[in-house]
């Protein structure tokens, strides 16, 4: 079934006319990235994670002691969001909290052995939508798309 605006006008589907290769750069990236959320979305509802707090976790994981304000930064939410992640890890004896050694305001951020056994279970449901984003493109093509994405990430940080 072809989606019509109200005055009757086509809505090409995702990949096709404007949404397709000839549309403009930045609503594909928006595009795909809201397809990869919703595949991740799937891939995690049994754990009960979403991919925000599939961030957070692998954040902390990898970066014993992390900041709240880090985090922010590294997984692109706002220091709100990432106050209610993570409270939600704590209850959930996920994540532990302890005050900075110099800067007692800080709170540094550990994962539990239950945070890493999750991120483990949520790691194995995140690798199936990698795999299937990676089967759309050969090695080398792949290499060269990562390469486009971290270039367009570092340049429009630089140009902030």
């Amino acid at each position: 079934m072809v989606r019509k605006t109200r005055h009757g006008s086509p809505i090409p589907e995702a990949g096709k006319g404007k949404r397709g290769p000839e549309g403009h750069l930045g609503y594909l990236l928006r595009q795909a990235h809201a397809a990869v959320r919703a595949a991740m979305e799937k891939a995690l509802a049994d754990l009960d994670v979403t991919p925000p707090q599939f961030a957070v976790l692998t954040m902390v994981v990898n970066y014993p002691g992390i900041s709240g304000a880090e985090l922010a930064r590294l997984t692109f939410l706002t220091p709100q969001t990432i106050n209610v992640i993570v409270r939600n890890l704590v209850r959930a004896g996920h994540v532990e909290k302890t005050a900075d050694a110099t800067h007692g305001r800080i709170l540094r951020l550990h994962a539990t052995a239950s945070g890493e056994s999750l991120l483990k279970r949520c790691r194995t449901r995140v690798m199936g939508v990698e795999g299937r984003l990676a089967g759309l493109l050969g090695r080398d093509e792949e290499r060269v798309v990562r390469g486009w994405l971290a270039a367009v990430g570092e340049k429009l940080t630089e140009e902030r």
